[in-house]
């Protein structure tokens, strides 16, 4: 692709990169076959493809984009199901990313969406907060059709994802560090989370049985409260990459053989720590250490000498969640682990497809959310099995309200395989 920017603009690092980016593109179109929102929608501006025009043309301008532009780019579910396919190794998430901080530095939107974001991004990556923040969710949550009717869908789609049931506790997977079984064999970390901490923490907490029974030992944070990642796919650059230097600070303080991450969604950008922060003298090789060291769960464990476990007689569909298969291009992983435990696990049809869940995509979005939700339950419908199970706590909580079946985190199934507890989702 033919680039226009000056020599001006060039000399900002960013620019250059961007400007890289763009001229790798050739126009292909192959992206737009496997992008959710062009399959939905039949839109070239919300296919990979038009958008990096769009984005080309704001870059190059410089200045506040029009209103068409950030819709369109807002429309992007950062899901990356476009760098799979590229043949040209155009690396879109990193120019989404560009643009989407563009945007939020030179765009004012309209109050009521500025309200909403502002909450989600104050709330979700401090665990403490959002935990007060569901427990005022349930007050309102009568209210969601009332202020669906009245056009606030974005609150009421918010309202939706508020857990029915009082948030469990789970003292395993507090900060501390938690010893190995037996002769150690490592030191790991374990990424805490914001809103996998407070929704879901079973999930930490089968991970560092597991872990501690396989011999390791597992570090848990007191100072890490979020990756990044919620603020980072807002634009909001300031905040995501502070959140980014406490993160690394902890975990480089820890001395750490690994760094293993739960949710795909944060693995996703941990891994990008060292493009991040490329420009920052202070952390830039700090980062690139971190990046390093991070693994998904699935990923370091497949590397172990797992013993191979007898059938469970049960039907799991694996649902690889975006920034797993796109995102790191883990793919093979977790369906070898799930099926050296026993389990006989199914392929989701067109599981290339994003559920719509996207970090804050599904109350932002909800309209488009809410379609590709229902497209991906039909999918799995299909599939006849006993459980779901996926590698990433948003796909979890999008989902697990219409699939009909126990819904679970890969991890919660081969602690239980490999002599852990039961997942409470199973019953007695």
């Amino acid at each position: 692709m033919q680039t226009h920017f000056t020599p001006e603009q060039l000399a900002d690092p960013k620019t250059a990169d961007a400007n890289q980016i763009l001229r790798n593109c050739v126009h292909c179109g192959f992206c737009t076959a496997t992008c959710p929102t062009y399959v939905l929608l039949g839109d070239e501006l919300d296919s990979p493809r038009g958008r990096i025009y769009l984005m080309k043309d704001m870059l190059e301008k410089g200045g506040p984009p029009s209103p068409d532009v950030v819709k369109h780019v807002d429309r992007c579910l950062s899901c990356l199901s476009c760098m799979t396919t590229c043949p040209s190794g155009v690396n879109y998430m990193h120019l989404v990313d560009h643009a989407r901080s563009h945007i939020e530095q030179h765009h004012k939107r309209p109050i009521a969406e500025r309200w909403m974001r502002n909450i989600l991004g104050f709330a979700m990556p401090r665990p403490n907060v959002f935990r007060w923040a569901l427990r005022a969710g349930k007050l309102a949550v009568p209210f969601a059709g009332i202020l669906q009717s009245l056009g606030f869908k974005r609150l009421a789609a918010a309202l939706a994802l508020v857990p029915a049931n009082a948030l469990p506790t789970e003292p395993l997977g507090q900060p501390g560090t938690y010893p190995a079984i037996g002769e150690k064999r490592g030191r790991v970390g374990l990424l805490q989370g914001c809103v996998q901490s407070v929704t879901d923490p079973s999930i930490n907490a089968a991970t560092i049985r597991l872990l501690t029974r396989l011999g390791f030992e597992v570090v848990v944070s007191a100072e890490e409260s979020c990756c990044g990642s919620l603020t980072h796919h807002m634009g909001r650059e300031v905040e995501a990459h502070g959140f980014a230097k406490r993160t690394i600070d902890q975990w480089t303080k820890a001395n750490l053989d690994h760094i293993l991450i739960t949710a795909s969604g944060c693995g996703t950008v941990i891994k990008d720590y060292g493009f991040m922060l490329r420009h920052d003298q202070a952390y830039a090789a700090k980062a690139a250490v971190i990046s390093a060291k991070a693994m998904d769960v699935t990923e370091f464990l497949v590397t172990l000498d797992l013993a191979q476990k007898p059938p469970q007689n049960l039907r799991v569909a694996y649902h690889s969640a975006c920034s797993m298969q796109h995102g790191q291009k883990i793919i093979a992983a977790p369906i070898a682990l799930l099926q050296h435990a026993g389990f006989e696990v199914v392929s989701v049809p067109e599981g290339h497809l994003c559920c719509g869940s996207a970090g804050t995509y599904n109350m932002m979005q909800p309209e488009i959310a809410e379609q590709l939700k229902q497209r991906k339950l039909k999918n799995i419908a299909q599939t006849e099995v006993d459980i779901v199970a996926a590698g990433n706590l948003g796909c979890i909580t999008q989902l697990q309200s219409g699939v009909g079946k126990p819904m679970l985190h890969t991890i919660e199934l081969l602690d239980w395989a490999y002599g852990g507890v039961k997942p409470k989702a199973l019953g007695e």
